[in-house]
């Protein structure tokens, strides 16, 4: 087996829950189910990107505040998911409520999850924090953006 067909078929077994091998695979069928995990993944990402999108479209008035919002370190909890501490600073005369989106990226920075965390009322001049939690199990090198934030 060449390199590319291990690192194939080890991404195939890490994407689709497959246990083990019969003896009737064939390189073909193995890039095959290497092809529907990739496609079943891609359709993971592309579904929490449209949910956070839908998310950030219902917010009314908001301002940008992409640069008062600070990520701790991301941390894989025992159930497989990612989360990663959100740090808002509310800069505003009066108590504003945030919304974040969080992109869950790869060493290479190719997007593996997002998600939106609300950090509510935050009073004038303090700061608030949420934990944003990953939609499905990540593993390897899991990395933690800020892609958008609204105060409103």
């Amino acid at each position: 087996m060449t390199r590319w067909t291990t690192a194939a078929l080890l991404t195939a077994l890490a994407l689709t829950g497959l246990t083990a091998c019969s003896d009737d695979d064939t390189p073909s069928s193995v890039a095959s189910k290497v092809a529907s995990a990739a496609s079943r993944a891609g359709d993971t990402v592309a579904s929490a990107t449209a949910e956070a999108g839908r998310r950030f479209d219902d917010i009314k008035n908001g301002v940008d505040a992409k640069d008062a919002v600070r990520l701790g370190r991301p941390v894989t909890a025992s159930d497989g998911r990612t989360t990663v501490g959100v740090t808002a600073a509310n800069s505003a005369a009066g108590a504003k409520s945030f919304a974040v989106q969080v992109d869950f990226t790869d060493g290479s920075g190719k997007l593996l999850d997002a998600v939106v965390v609300t950090v509510p009322d935050v009073p004038a001049g303090s700061t608030g924090k949420g934990t944003a939690r990953s939609t499905h199990r990540l593993s390897g090198d899991v990395r933690a953006k800020v892609s958008r934030a609204v105060r409103y």
